[in-house]
């Protein structure tokens, strides 16, 4: 697996809990675990993301600005991620919240795939394209347990 085909996977999970998450009652117990998983998977993803994949592209002309552009949109997410814990889960702001946050996730995931990867692809060689999906496994794993 290559890290364009490791970073899709934790795409589509992201979707799968904003999805699921969006269909959640207020005070539920399920509402309490799904914004677990999604905040430790989006912090956990955005932090390996940065240091192998985007570390990468900031070393090659033509991907530098597609790089600042996607790490500001994670410091974007993580204040968003940060306003939501600040939050009462039950009230309607949280929901409306979660809602502007559940676009930007999704946004940010199809901008990738669709723009930033085949850009990627162009300046990153395919051997360390390869090589970078176990880094990428390894930061995360950091990052969840850290």
């Amino acid at each position: 697996m290559n890290i364009y085909e490791r970073l899709k996977k934790d795409h589509e999970t992201q979707r799968d809990l904003c999805a699921k998450l969006a269909e959640t009652e207020e005070g539920s117990s399920e509402r309490a675990e799904l914004w677990d998983s999604l905040k430790e998977e989006l912090e956990a993803h955005a932090l390996a993301e940065e240091q192998v994949f985007y570390s990468n592209m900031m070393k090659k002309t033509d991907g530098t600005e597609h790089a600042r552009h996607s790490v500001h949109e994670h410091q974007q997410m993580t204040e968003m991620i940060n306003e939501l814990d600040a939050m009462d889960q039950n009230a309607d702001i949280w929901t409306k919240k979660f809602g502007k946050l559940s676009d930007r996730v999704i946004h940010h995931v199809d901008e990738e795939e669709a723009d930033i990867f085949p850009v990627a692809r162009d300046v990153i060689a395919s051997e360390t394209a390869n090589e970078m999906t176990e880094r990428f496994n390894e930061r995360k794993k950091e990052a969840v347990s850290g």
